[in-house]
């Protein structure tokens, strides 16, 4: 059945005498390279710029598009490559252990994407409609304006709510959580999956609404111990996002503007990169007192109540939600360097390198093999391809390439695809065992016995965890 997302706020038989919506504070990206270009001192941010987004399209990390870029600069979940893919599962990975796997009475929850229940104090609702229904109801001939106006209006009530955030669920499965804790303060219910947010086109009106991934964790504690609690978790987000950055000082924190979130939070704190367009928000905290779990659960004081040493209280929320899209882009600017060599002949080279983290980066090694006997160099490849997997290391099987490249070209590909390794399998290493292996960060090439790889990988990834 063919189905609609409305946003309940915009009655979409709009009349000419309606105004026109705030055009969207995001511009187009290459209109954007040119409004830089004009600007001399930003001649390089805007190079930068172009090469990076070529880099996330040449690469495999998103779908070639403009339209696609655009989307995934303003932190909505876009098309990914395959590689874009990996990157973005990784990170889910490493948050959810941050979170959940760091500390205790934090638990994993999932809730639906509708619910037929909207919640009093919901900002901006999404809804799914039928548009057979709706398509019955504007084409009724003889139909007046104010009973198509009460038809559509009661099809909309009916149908299911599309979530916004992923706050409401977590606020909603803490009476089922209070017999996990034994009503003890305090603990956490965190979650990871798709929202829906509506965007403001700049000249059409309302458009279709926009996929994220969040991540969320709502922390409920003592409300004594609220600010505290706040600043802990602020302290430890910005920790978590700088570990994975190659240039850690692009993310801070800064507190959000009295009043932004109206009289719902009592403090906000906002973890930030800083990109060359401006900072932008990864991850917000907020510190809602406990009337968003009063309105949830219709201010029944009584069963909300948990122990706080010897006193039963109502909890405080902290609300930690993070955009994991707008995160990829993050560390992938973040982990783009552009390296200028001058040869014995003065001539200028760049090297591309996208340095991720190694326990972030998609591709952990690739495969090549030089001359020799084909059929038993690709046996020894697929031998230490599948060995690899087996251990749970990503590997890029490159002597599968058809197309005729030197190791220079290779190479170049690889540093730009964020590969941490590159093994080159030889004739030689028939003979003696020994495989070329080249490190992506410095470039250097070391001797190895083929039977040490893996363990070398592992051990390689593992060690960068604890950095």
């Amino acid at each position: 059945m063919l189905t609609h997302c409305v946003r309940t706020q915009v009655f979409f038989l709009r009349r000419p005498e309606m105004p026109s919506p705030l055009p969207c504070r995001f511009t187009n990206p290459l209109q954007f390279w040119r409004d830089c270009a004009s600007l001399p001192s930003d001649t390089g941010d805007t190079d930068h710029i172009k090469t990076f987004i070529e880099l996330c399209s040449d690469r495999y990390y998103i779908i070639r598009d403009t339209r696609n870029w655009d989307s995934f600069r303003r932190g909505i979940n876009c098309r990914y490559g395959p590689l874009g893919m990996e990157l973005r599962k990784g990170m889910l990975d490493k948050w959810w252990a941050s979170v959940v796997m760091s500390r205790a009475q934090v638990f994993g929850i999932s809730t639906m994407h509708l619910t037929r229940n909207t919640s009093a104090t919901a900002e901006s609702t999404l809804k799914l409609v039928d548009s057979n229904a709706l398509d019955c109801t504007v084409n009724q001939k003889g139909l007046a304006w104010d009973q198509a106006r009460d038809t559509l209006k009661r099809q909309l009530q009916g149908s299911p709510t599309v979530r916004t955030n992923l706050l409401q669920g977590a606020l909603e499965q803490y009476l089922p959580s209070l017999e996990l804790v034994n009503r003890r303060l305090p603990f956490g219910l965190a979650e990871t999956g798709v929202c829906y947010q509506p965007l403001e086109e700049q000249t059409n009106g309302p458009g279709c609404p926009a996929e994220l991934t969040q991540a969320s964790l709502v922390w409920f504690c003592s409300p004594r111990t609220s600010s505290q609690w706040l600043d802990y978790w602020a302290r430890q987000r910005l920790q978590w996002w700088r570990k994975f950055a190659l240039g850690p000082s692009s993310f801070s924190c800064s507190d959000v503007s009295d009043g932004e979130e109206g009289e719902r939070a009592s403090r906000g704190v906002r973890i930030l990169y800083h990109f060359p367009w401006g900072a932008e928000p990864l991850e917000t905290l907020w510190n809602l007192g406990d009337a968003e779990l009063l309105q949830t659960h219709k201010g029944s004081r009584a069963k909300l109540q948990c122990r706080d040493g010897r006193k039963s209280v109502v909890p405080h929320v902290i609300s930690v939600s993070g955009n994991v899209d707008r995160g990829v882009l993050a560390y992938l600017h973040n982990s783009l360097q552009e390296i200028r060599k001058t040869d014995s002949k003065q001539r200028l080279h760049k090297r591309k390198v996208l340095k991720l983290h190694p326990s972030l980066a998609p591709v952990k090694v690739a495969l090549d093999m030089g001359r020799g006997p084909t059929v038993d160099l690709r046996q020894v490849c697929e031998g230490l391809l599948q060995e690899l997997l087996e251990g749970g290391i990503t590997a890029w099987p490159g002597y599968l390439e058809t197309m005729p490249s030197s190791m220079e070209q290779l190479n170049t590909k690889y540093d730009e695809m964020g590969v941490l390794f590159t093994i080159a399998i030889t004739d030689g290493t028939l003979e003696s065992g020994l495989v070329l292996v080249r490190s992506r960060d410095t470039t250097i090439k070391e001797t190895m016995h083929i039977s040490k790889v893996k363990a070398f990988l592992a051990k390689y990834i593992s060690a960068s965890e604890n950095i």
